[in-house]
């Protein structure tokens, strides 16, 4: 039986919770909250009312009556506070300002990535600014600023570790934009905030445990357990993409990106197959080499495309039953680019795994596509800077 999360963990994932259930079927009653989650009333009490303090909630007039007893219904105040979500991805840049019930204010979307850690730097400074200038309702502020990068990232000090795709190496993001902007900030994995996303907005919303893979230029995991978000001892819990998929991966190094990511994401098959027409072993006159271009290639019936793509769903296959395996999720979210090819990846993938396993994990496209990051953003902003009313 696996270890629980701890104490602290628990109650931030009780709060979190009550504060998801409040967003999706306020009004409703505290009683009503403590039962649908199965905690106790008291539990329910104090949270309640600490996010009241907080004005993240608000009483309605309306009551229902419980055995007898009036209860106040209490609601989400939605449009209180926003935030701003930054997706940095791993050749693109997508940011938004977002309302508490997910509701997104403004978006702006910069398709490519500069060359060079300080150009990167000032185009995501330029990103946020342009997106503080958002026209907001009577009396909304900015709560504050969530971003997520496509690397290793130390939480929560706010420190990006490697960032391949955009030049950064020991980057302290945080402190640099907090002081920039004079705002909470709060940084963290790309994929890690779309797990959040999904948690509150999209495929997770139902289930305690789950893990979000995203399969785009790279290869990632966020881990959802008990209900919180599962970053691991050096905060790379979910680093699928370093997966060796046989034998012959052993004793190399990989700086930039892991060995599954060479073989499966889109990037890596997209450099495959532009080593492989360089060596004159496939035959293509696409005038671009990308993995939407060899999905394409593939529906038409054009063999290496084929190859590529099933080669690609059997190493896909092999890190989901470790992932399975180890984790036993109830629900594995499919996102990320090459997501939106789930004829030729997601379907594909269900079979090769049918039987491999004594459970199975339902797996399921996200519906949230580019926005799960930034809408876990806001998760991430509320759960970093609301008090914890139930120590």
């Amino acid at each position: 039986m696996r270890q629980s999360v701890n104490a602290g963990e628990m109650r931030k994932a009780n709060r979190s919770l009550i504060l998801n259930m409040i967003r999706k079927e306020g009004p409703i009653s505290r009683n009503q909250i403590a039962h649908q989650l199965k905690l106790s009333v008291p539990t329910v009490l104090r949270i309640v009312e600490g996010l009241k303090n907080e004005d993240l909630v608000q009483e309605i007039r309306d009551k229902v009556v419980t055995r007898g007893h009036p209860q106040s219904l209490i609601e989400l105040n939605s449009t209180g506070y926003a935030v701003v979500g930054i997706d940095l991805g791993g050749t693109k840049l997508y940011g938004s300002v977002t309302d508490l019930s997910g509701h997104i204010i403004n978006e702006i979307y910069v398709p490519h990535h500069l060359d060079g850690a300080e150009k990167n730097l000032e185009q995501l400074c330029g990103a946020i600014q342009d997106l503080l200038t958002t026209p907001l309702s009577n009396g909304q502020k900015i709560r504050g600023l969530g971003i997520g990068v496509p690397a290793v990232t130390r939480f929560p000090e706010g420190v990006v570790v490697w960032a391949p795709s955009l030049h950064w190496r020991e980057l302290p993001l945080k402190d640099i934009l907090s002081r920039r902007f004079n705002l909470p900030v709060f940084v963290e994995n790309d994929v890690n905030l779309s797990a959040l996303g999904e948690m509150w907005f999209g495929g997770g919303i139902n289930s305690r445990d789950f893990v979000c893979v995203s399969i785009g230029t790279g290869i990632g995991a966020g881990i959802i357990q008990d209900g919180a978000l599962y970053r691991g001892y050096h905060f790379s819990a979910g680093e699928i993409g370093y997966i060796t998929p046989g034998k012959q991966y052993l004793g190399k190094t990989y700086d930039k990106f892991g060995a599954l990511e060479y073989l499966a994401s889109g990037g890596g098959i997209a450099g495959l197959a532009r080593q492989l027409i360089a060596d004159g072993k496939i035959d293509s006159d696409l005038p671009e080499i990308t993995a939407e271009a060899i999905f394409s290639e593939a529906r038409r019936g054009i063999p290496w495309a084929i190859k590529m793509v099933d080669d690609m769903v059997d190493y896909l296959a092999i890190a989901m039953t470790a992932v399975v395996g180890l984790l036993d999720p109830e629900v594995i979210i499919i996102n990320g680019g090459v997501s939106r090819s789930s004829d030729l990846l997601v379907e594909p993938l269900k079979k090769r795994l049918s039987g491999l396993l004594p459970f199975e994990s339902k797996i399921i496209c996200s519906e949230l596509g580019n926005q799960a990051t930034v809408l876990g953003a806001v998760m991430m902003v509320l759960d970093a800077t609301t008090k914890n009313q139930s120590e």
